[in-house]
């Protein structure tokens, strides 16, 4: 399975997580029903869904049935919509846009996308402790998991220093720490979930697919500040250009954008060789790191 068969792979698993995520969400005839149009918009309304196809990759390099996945997928990228709705708030980035359509309180109103950010939120967990198939152990642990990962000592801590660090001056450590919480957090909880599936993996392998995680989660956000600089909106899907007008820190900013792909691309060469033991059954994962770091949207 060395050809690169992303594609198909990535097709599958969507497939999969958008069923899923369909039948979870409730329907726009339950009440309330703005809120439950609101919450529909803002997970079914596209996205790469980068973190269950992370979930699904490590299922596959441990051999797992991708149906125990399904949940622990749903419930990654529910956290994820989350974070979008409250991220692109008027207090916090105030955006506009998002995935190309606009953002959910300017599609309903600023109420409603906080209520559907907390809905989902509260979902997320929910489908994580009704997922069948798991030990009822692994389905405590990955609570436990996502909750550390979404919460003060992960991506909303990330985004509070996020915020707390516009228009100031930062070093490149300060940047990483931020990144690692705010972004990495949640791309690190994605293999978890299929870590934490297995139940019983051996500790070098866990933590090499940790580091994986980890390696791959601040490429991606390194990659994520170079399109915000060479990108264009209408392929990224967001206003190109946001940092810099908000006087965000960011790699191309503090160390230029040949370094900045530079450090992506070592990045993702750690990334590689901490996963080379799991052979072919690793590929998925191998695919989805080429991918992010070569990505134009």
């Amino acid at each position: 399975m060395r050809v690169n068969d992303l594609d198909a792979f990535r097709t599958r698993c969507q497939r999969r997580v958008e069923t899923a995520l369909d039948e979870l969400l409730p329907p726009t005839s339950v009440q309330p029903s703005r809120l439950h149009e609101a919450m529909r918009y803002s997970v079914l309304g596209g996205g790469k869904r980068i973190r269950p196809l992370l979930t699904y990759a490590t299922g596959a390099a441990l051999d797992l049935d991708p149906a125990l996945l399904d949940r622990p997928a749903c419930a990654i990228e529910l956290i994820h919509a989350y974070s979008l709705i409250h991220d692109d708030l008027p207090a916090m980035d105030d955006d506009d846009l998002r995935r190309g359509r606009p953002t959910c309180h300017r599609a309903f109103d600023e109420a409603t996308a906080i209520l559907a950010g907390d809905a989902l939120q509260a979902l997320a967990f929910q489908s994580l402790a009704e997922a069948p198939g798991l030990e009822a152990t692994n389905r405590v642990a990955m609570l436990g998991h996502l909750a550390r990962a979404s919460g003060s000592r992960g991506m909303v801590g990330g985004q509070a220093l996020d915020l707390a660090a516009e228009g100031r001056a930062l070093d490149v450590a300060m940047l990483e720490h931020i990144h690692i919480h705010k972004t990495g957090a949640l791309i690190r909880a994605s293999v978890q979930m299929g870590i934490l599936a297995h139940g019983a993996l051996d500790p070098d392998h866990r933590d090499r697919l940790d580091h994986y995680a980890k390696c791959i989660g601040l490429a991606f956000q390194i990659q994520d500040d170079v399109l915000d600089v060479e990108g264009e909106t209408s392929k990224i899907g967001k206003t190109a250009g946001r940092d810099q007008a908000l006087e965000k820190a960011t790699y191309p900013a503090l160390v230029g954008l040949t370094e900045a792909k530079e450090m992506a691309a070592n990045l993702t060469s750690d990334a590689l060789a901490a996963i080379e033991v799991f052979a072919e059954r690793g590929d998925p994962l191998r695919w989805i790191a080429d991918a992010l770091v070569g990505r134009t949207s």
